[in-house]
């Protein structure tokens, strides 16, 4: 930036470092110490908090987390029927007490016929690194169902310290030492 005025005979010049990876954050020598060096997190800037106020909101329309999920199972009222959408063979080697397993390929409308058309379903699968939980909400969601995801799946179930039903054997040995 240059500025120069010929009625005094006065020129100015300015050099302006700027801070390609983060433009909206000014470059001055007072903050060249305290600048981060440009990473993935911080190479994107954050959404201004209209939009993140926005986005949180909605996001929590479409899932919920497993301490919630917790806490209204052990009420006794819900409020919704917790399906888990792996396979048979998985929900019998142990799942989320009170659950119902419908895998996420098989969730049709006869499936659900005995449910009201206004409740709420809650998927959840194997954990984060699955995608059954979000393909099973999609099917609900396709035949007009309300659904919520899990977050966390059965990883997050265990990371949050709440225990699964006992593998079916299992179970059938806890039932013939009655």
């Amino acid at each position: 930036m240059s500025y120069y005025d010929d009625q005094k005979n006065l020129c100015i010049v300015m050099r302006v470092p700027f801070n390609c990876a983060a433009p909206h954050i000014p470059f001055t020598p007072a903050l060249r110490s305290n600048m981060p060096t440009p990473n993935a997190v911080t190479a994107v800037p954050a959404a201004d908090s209209a939009a993140a106020l926005a986005h949180f909101q909605a996001s929590l329309q479409f899932e919920t987390d497993c301490a919630d999920v917790s806490a209204a199972l052990a009420s006794g009222t819900p409020g919704f029927v917790l399906l888990d959408v792996r396979s048979p063979a998985l929900f019998a080697q142990g799942h989320v007490p009170g659950a119902l397993n419908l895998p996420h390929g098989k969730i049709v409308a006869s499936k659900l016929a005995d449910y009201p058309p206004d409740t709420l379903f809650v998927t959840y699968c194997a954990g984060p690194h699955c995608n059954g939980a979000a393909r099973g909400a999609l099917r609900l969601a396709q035949l007009g169902r309300p659904v919520k995801l899990m977050a966390g799946g059965v990883t997050g179930w265990l990371d949050e310290g709440f225990a699964l039903t006992p593998p079916a054997a299992v179970q059938e040995t806890l039932r013939s030492a009655d």
